[in-house]
């Protein structure tokens, strides 16, 4: 087993941690919209996309989308 494998059986968020990097430099919240237009894009895994496109419509900080997806805060 490696250090890079998901131990429990959970989506790997990595590809979401970076995301939320790069959609965040800059900027203190942004739109559930935004968020899940830049995951399509990026080409996110169906797992991760069905997790944005279930927040609710509004604004949100990096810190409340990592809690709310699973994700982490640099």
């Amino acid at each position: 087993m490696t250090d890079d494998a998901p131990v429990t059986g959970q989506p790997d968020t990595r590809p979401l941690d970076e995301l939320l990097d790069d959609i965040y430099h800059g900027q203190e919240r942004v739109t559930q919209a935004d968020i899940y237009r830049r995951a399509v894009a990026a080409e996110l895994p169906p797992e991760l996309l069905t997790r944005i496109a279930a927040l609710p419509q509004g604004e949100y900080a990096v810190d409340e989308v990592a809690e709310l997806l699973g994700g982490t805060v640099a």
